[in-house]
């Protein structure tokens, strides 16, 4: 297991760390089942923007609530070392709630980053009132069109699943 994969509590001391370094964290989050190019540079940007990327991966039980039977493909542990393996990527906490707050407490990052599917109207409210409350900047990056995991899982299953 990579040393990048942390619980919330290592999380929040590095990051409080890191901020008494005057360094700036970026947080992001989601389920990055079959990672694929999209995902890749979506994280390079997100990283681009400060000085370390935390990334908050949803766990087994949320991913399939929010994406239904047959998800994730990819268990949370191989998704997470997947997403250590990066050089973009400096630190992933597993989470298995629906919402990524108890997260974004615990990164209290400097900025957070969504990605151009989400708008301000559809950042989550609890959320985004506690990235208000930490003071953090909330960035969106453009979407790469053409890229998701619905759609590879669709190509795939055309193709003999």
């Amino acid at each position: 297991m990579s040393a990048k994969i942390v619980d919330l509590e290592e999380l929040s001391e590095r990051s409080e760390q890191l901020r008494g370094a005057g360094k700036k964290l970026v947080a992001t989050n989601g389920c990055f089942d079959l990672l694929h190019v999209g995902h890749v540079r979506y994280l390079q940007a997100a990283r681009a923007l400060g000085d370390l990327l935390a990334v908050g991966l949803n766990g087994d039980r949320s991913v399939r609530k929010l994406k239904g039977k047959g998800r994730p493909i990819t268990g949370e542990r191989d998704r997470a070392e997947i997403l250590a393996a990066l050089r973009c990527v400096d630190l992933v906490t597993i989470f298995q709630e629906m919402r990524a707050t108890k997260f974004i407490e615990a990164s209290h990052p400097a900025i957070y980053v969504k990605g151009g599917d989400y708008s301000p109207e559809t950042l989550n409210e609890e959320e985004r009132l506690l990235l208000d409350k930490i003071g953090a900047e909330i960035r969106f990056i453009p979407f790469e069109a053409g890229y998701s995991t619905s759609r590879l899982l669709e190509q795939i299953c055309k193709s003999g699943c």
